[in-house]
C-alpha cells in the first residue's frame, strides 16, 4: 500500500485574469521508504505538487493521502498540526531567520510546538552536528556559506522527526561541488531516519540516485 497517493488532482491558478491549469487528473503512489524524483520544465507544477501532497495548498479537485491522513478533508487548523509534525520541508531558498542561530533557526519548529527548550536545543544539536555543522552552532545565516545554510535548512527539516521529506530543487543555489555534497547529505539522512522523500529537481545526477524518476509533463506525471 502506498504511504503517500493522490489521484485526480486538478489545480488552476488565475494569473492576469487568465486561468493556468497546473495539474490536470494528476495521480501518484509513492511507497513507504522510497526517495522518488520529480524532473521536468521549469514552471510546469512541480512546486505546486509538492505543496499539495505537503498541505501547503489545497487542490481543487481530487485527493492526498499520506499514512492514514486524508490532507483534502482536513481543516485549516488540523492541517497545519499535521504538516508541522509529519512532513520536513527543504526549499531551493533556505528561508532561515536571519537574528538567529544556525542551532535556533534548526529548532525552531519545536520551539513552535511548544515543545521543553532543553529537548529543543537538544535534537537540533545534534543534527546540526551530524549533518558537519558542529563547529557552527552558534553561527547566524550570514556567517554561514550557501551550503552550510541548506545543511541548517535540512536539519530543521527533520527536528520534527517527519515521516514524509519534501524537497523542492535543494541544489539549485548551489555550485557543483556543494550539490554533490548535499546530495549525498540528503540519501544519507533518507535512509538513517526512515523517511519517505519526494524530490523535485533539475540535477540530473541528484535524480539519478533515487529510487524512481517521475517526469512531469502537461500536469500529469509519467515514468522517467
Amino acid at each position: 500500500m502506498a504511504f503517500v497517493s493522490a489521484a485526480g488532482l486538478q489545480k488552476t491558478y488565475v494569473v492576469g485574469g487568465r486561468e493556468l491549469r497546473v495539474l490536470r487528473d494528476l495521480s501518484l503512489e509513492v511507497a513507504r521508504g522510497e526517495m522518488v524524483a520529480i524532473v521536468g520544465a521549469s514552471g510546469v507544477g512541480k512546486s505546486t505538487l509538492l505543496h499539495l501532497l505537503g498541505g501547503l495548498d489545497r487542490v481543487d479537485e481530487g485527493r492526498v493521502h499520506v499514512g492514514d491522513a486524508e490532507l483534502t478533508a482536513m481543516g485549516d487548523r488540523e492541517l497545519v498540526e499535521f504538516r508541522n509534525r509529519h512532513v520536513g520541508f527543504v526549499f531551493q531558498f533556505h528561508h532561515l531567520l536571519p537574528e538567529f542561530t544556525a542551532c535556533e533557526n534548526a529548532e525552531m519548529p519545536l520551539r513552535i510546538a511548544r515543545r521543553p527548550a532543553s529537548e529543543a536545543r537538544a535534537r537540533a544539536e545534534g543534527l546540526l552536528r551530524r549533518v558537519g555543522l558542529g563547529e557552527r552552532l552558534t553561527h547566524r545565516p550570514s556567517m554561514l556559506s550557501g551550503g552550510e545554510q541548506q545543511r541548517v535548512a535540512v536539519a530543521r527539516a527533520l527536528v520534527m522527526q517527519p515521516s514524509l521529506l519534501l524537497a523542492d530543487e535543494p541544489t539549485g543555489d548551489l555550485d557543483e561541488q556543494t550539490a554533490e555534497s548535499l546530495h549525498a547529505l540528503l540519501r544519507e539522512m533518507h535512509a538513517e531516519h526512515g523517511l519517505t522523500s519526494i524530490i523535485a529537481t533539475h540535477n540530473a545526477r541528484l535524480a539519478a540516485a533515487c529510487d524512481r524518476v517521475l517526469r512531469m509533463r502537461e500536469g500529469r506525471l509519467e515514468e522517467g
